[in-house]
């Protein structure tokens, strides 16, 4: 019996009936083989058994203050050809990042006496240093002192700039009933005169006035300024102690490719758009396993990843699922790891609309109704130009520029609105955007809704490390409005009336799969949920004006699930 690196599992039952993957994972959009799927099971069997750690992933039906965690495995093939897999979890488990049978960290930022906890310790103190400057009673006494004074020197002004529009006022008079009058020169010369002489007292009593004002603001942000400067300069200290902190943090973690070549995230990063890591990168799953392997001459066979526990607040995590790789964190780091090593093709570059066409319900010489069908681009993408805006300008190529009005995702089906004119794009688009456009969706949802109907109100914003994923954001999510009625139960899933008062990104598939929606993923949702053939969402409904006659129109399809 060879012996096999420490963190190497065989598989507890035969895979004689196992075939072994042609080419490896690709990581960001996948589904995983059926090895990874029974070793993913494996290591969940041991996650709910173990005693040796404890760590709360909140599964409890009455404890949702837990933290989930993702978790990995990889699938590898030792130099005797022996097939195992390897395990890795996402950053720290049980507060630590060294467990019995995972892969270590590729860099252990949490050894006691090293720079990281140092550094760490720094900053702490630090930060403990402002909190007690901060909590000086005298900042807020002058902060209150400069604010008053702020106040009664906006007043004094203001009621003296009153006074002199008044004076203004009153000297117009004057001299209007003089002149009215034929007053003689030498009276009209001497009204002027004094007139004059008042005119110029009220702008001098202002300049003494602000000049005051400023002498006195000056004296109270002086006795304020001090303490602030204190403050300030402890934290821009700060700032710089974590920044330097953070680029070493980064040098320190190098990733080896099957070459036996290493990179630093800092390196890799530098390539790239974004020039910084993110935090948290080097700490997920899929380097952590890659970089073991080449460490120990595996060779990986296939990668999957999947979530354990509670869903985090923002995101939308389903336990057990499986997930594809981050793209924010992880994309540049496994762009540089699997060089060499031969990948399944991206799903993502081939035309999912090839044999697809396009069903049109209602046209007219200046707009038309189409059925889109799922798995169908609305514009053309990154990589595919194919979509409703590539057939409808061959169909219609004098209104290039003004047909798409509103767009549906790829995976959803239904009505689309098309404009024809520059005149019905503009009336259509000032309909969507003063929302008196109805729209209606149909969705199969993978649960039992218990009530028949409701809203949601969950605002919604990017997630700018792992796009095209949105966030529940209460902070700086934007507005978005659902409501919902159920249509029926059958065999565990409900279809679902949707009807969204907003038009935000993913909105009708974050609504559903979040825990504080419906915490059950629509049908085939591939990032929120589970794959499927499709994604079971279908826009049945769409009420709007012609943009012309300003007609009332009314349009309805059903979906074809």
């Amino acid at each position: 019996m060879h012996s096999q690196p420490t963190c190497f599992t065989p598989f507890k039952k035969s895979i004689d009936s196992y075939s072994l993957p042609e080419r490896f994972t690709f990581p960001f959009f996948y589904q995983p083989h059926p090895l990874c799927e029974l070793a993913a099971e494996e290591l969940q069997h041991h996650l709910m058994h173990q005693q040796t750690w404890q760590h709360d992933f909140g599964l409890a039906e009455d404890n949702r203050t837990g933290t989930g965690k993702m978790f990995g495995v990889l699938l590898v093939q030792t130099q005797h050809g022996e097939i195992g897999y390897l395990s890795a979890f996402s950053g720290k488990v049980a507060d630590s990042n060294h467990l019995p049978g995972f892969v270590p960290p590729v860099f252990d930022m949490l050894t006691k006496e090293g720079f990281f906890r140092i550094g760490q310790e720094e900053l702490k103190q630090f930060s403990n240093r402002i909190q007690i400057l901060s909590a000086n009673p005298e900042i807020a006494r002058y902060q209150q002192a400069v604010s008053d004074t702020h106040a009664s020197s906006h007043v004094q002004i203001e009621n003296h700039r009153a006074d002199m529009i008044e004076g203004r006022k009153r000297r117009k008079v004057l001299r209007a009933e003089a002149e009215a009058h034929q007053a003689n020169n030498s009276e009209l010369t001497a009204l002027m005169a004094q007139l004059g002489k008042e005119s110029v007292k009220e702008k001098n009593q202002l300049k003494a006035l602000k000049s005051y004002w400023d002498e006195q603001l000056a004296a109270a942000e002086n006795n304020l300024k001090p303490l602030l400067d204190e403050i300030n300069q402890l934290t821009m200290q700060r700032a710089a102690l974590s920044a330097t902190l953070q680029q070493k943090l980064f040098q320190q973690y190098q990733f080896l490719n099957s070459h036996g070549e290493l990179k630093s995230l800092q390196a890799i990063f530098k390539e790239t758009p974004m020039r910084t890591p993110p935090a948290g990168s080097g700490e997920c799953a899929a380097p952590k396993l890659l970089h073991y392997a080449f460490n120990h001459q595996l060779k990986p066979l296939a990668l999957a990843e999947f979530w354990w526990g509670v869903s985090p607040k923002s995101e939308v995590r389903q336990h057990k699922n499986i997930y594809p790789a981050c793209l924010g964190k992880c994309h540049p780091i496994l762009g540089h790891m699997l060089v060499g090593v031969e990948q399944d093709e991206n799903p993502l570059l081939s035309n999912p609309a090839i044999g697809k066409s396009i069903e049109v319900l209602y046209q007219d010489e200046v707009m038309l109704v189409i059925n889109k069908p799922a798995g169908f681009l609305s514009v053309p993408g990154k990589s595919i130009e194919d979509s409703v805006q590539h057939r409808m300008e061959q169909l219609f190529p004098h209104a290039k520029g003004f047909l798409i009005v509103h767009r549906l995702d790829m995976a959803t089906s239904g009505l689309m609105v098309i404009a024809l004119s520059k005149r019905a794009h503009k009336s259509l688009q000032k309909q969507f955007i003063s929302r008196s456009i109805t729209k209606r969706y149909v969705a199969l949802i993978d649960g039992e809704l218990e009530q028949t109907h409701g809203e949601i109100t969950l605002p919604l914003r990017g997630d700018l490390i792992d796009r095209p994923r949105q966030l529940v954001c209460f902070e700086h999510g934007k507005p978005a409005h659902t409501k919902w009625q159920v249509i029926d139960v059958k065999n565990g899933r409900t279809r679902v009336y949707l009807s969204p008062k907003t038009g935000r990104t993913h909105q009708l598939r974050v609504h559903c799969a979040h825990s504080l929606g419906f915490a059950m993923p629509i049908v085939g949702d591939d990032l929120y949920g589970k794959p499927a053939k499709r994604l079971h969402l279908h826009a049945e409904s769409l009420s709007l004006h012609h943009p012309i006659t300003h007609e009332e129109m009314q349009f309805q399809v059903d979906p074809d699930f």
